[in-house]
């Protein structure tokens, strides 16, 4: 699975751990910066070009870490096609996947722990979309809003 990670500064070292976690997991790991720790950075710099790229499925899914996690979900949705989330629960990063088929996870780098991070990200990465027809017909009314508003 090719899987995309972005940060900001207030992600920055988050990132740094759980991307080599999942590349000595097998993950196909593309990194969208930062590449190097500037607290002057923005994180639209970063996770906008990921969330590009899984709109396009060039990535299957992305973790996207700033501070808080909230600037990178709010950054993230602004892109039509993707479905991302602030998780900070285990349910929430397997069954955002199972109901909504979300594609991108966002984490709080100054509040979520490394252990935490690593086991929200498997369960989100392990998570299978369900397709259940009412599951369907909500993201269809989603995709719809997109559309109008694009």
């Amino acid at each position: 699975m090719k899987v995309g990670i972005a940060a900001d500064h207030g992600g920055y070292e988050l990132k740094e751990i759980i991307s080599t976690f999942l590349k000595s997991l097998g993950y196909d790991v593309k990194d969208y910066g930062a590449y190097e720790l500037n607290t002057k950075d923005d994180y639209p710099d970063f996770v906008i070009p990921l969330a590009r790229d899984i709109a396009l499925q060039e990535i299957e899914k992305g973790i996207a870490i700033c501070g808080s996690g909230v600037g990178a979900s709010v950054a993230a949705n602004k892109v039509a096609g993707v479905r991302a989330a602030l998780i900070n629960d285990h349910f929430s990063a397997h069954q955002g996947v199972e109901d909504d088929d979300m594609n991108m996870i966002c984490l709080g780098g100054r509040v979520t722990g490394f252990m935490a991070a690593e086991e929200l990200i498997i369960s989100f990465l392990h998570a299978k979309f369900t397709g259940a027809e009412r599951h369907k017909r909500r993201l269809k009314k989603v995709e719809d809003l997109e559309t109008r508003n694009n």
